[in-house]
């Protein structure tokens, strides 16, 4: 596991998983983002589990609203974003298709590990209907820097910008990389935390079922 400068130790959650979700593995915690999604979850559990009616402080002192609990077998929530060259695109511009979400940053050892995995689940299953899409959560300014990351790890697959981290207050997300697979109603099916590894009976099963219904 990728621990950041300042940031508390970290360690896998040994409580039991819902079902399609799994445990957090190999991840890198963004210390703003720790903070941030720290107070959100003293409200969310102060709130009795009700976090749609609650409000939290976020980065800017301003006040944004915890979005609901992300489950499994649930509406998706309802993330848009721009993509590299600087078009709008969202979750909803894509519904019809099955797309696997990855959030990833460059500062990330444990996303380049799984590059290799993520560009073969795209090629095996592309043709099928699959959408792999990544998010970059890079700061404002990095936009090159981006371009060169992907071409240095040969990404296939399109990139969405999210500067501000939308995504991960959106999804919850508690460190990178996070990776979930909505099927094409919107719906989620399979969340993970942690680098995508070969062999990963869960995904693939989940990736089937998506794309059969």
């Amino acid at each position: 596991m990728q621990r950041l400068p300042g940031h508390p130790e970290s360690r896998s959650d040994e409580k039991a998983c819902p079902e399609g979700a799994q445990a957090t593995v190999g991840i890198a915690f963004h210390p703003r983002l720790f903070c941030r999604l720290s107070t959100a979850a003293v409200l969310i559990v102060a709130a009795g589990c009700s976090p749609a009616d609650q409000r939290a402080p976020n980065d800017s002192g301003t006040h944004g609203t915890i979005t609901k609990a992300v489950t499994i077998g649930a509406q998706a929530p309802a993330y848009q974003s721009v993509s590299l060259s600087g078009d709008s695109v969202s979750l909803a511009g894509m519904r019809g298709k099955v797309v696997l979400l990855n959030v990833w940053a460059t500062w990330c050892h444990p996303c380049r590990a799984e590059i290799p995995e993520l560009r073969a689940i795209h090629e095996k299953y592309k043709a099928s209907g699959l959408e792999l899409v990544g998010v970059s959560v890079d700061h404002d300014g990095m936009d090159d820097d981006i371009r060169k990351f992907i071409a240095e790890f040969r990404m296939t697959y399109p990139i969405w910008r999210d500067p501000d981290e939308r995504v991960l207050t959106q999804f919850l997300v508690v460190g990178v990389p996070a990776t979930f697979l909505i099927d094409r109603s919107g719906v989620l099916r399979w969340r993970y935390t942690g680098p995508i590894v070969p062999g990963d009976t869960n995904l693939t099963a989940a990736i089937a079922r998506a794309l059969g219904s």
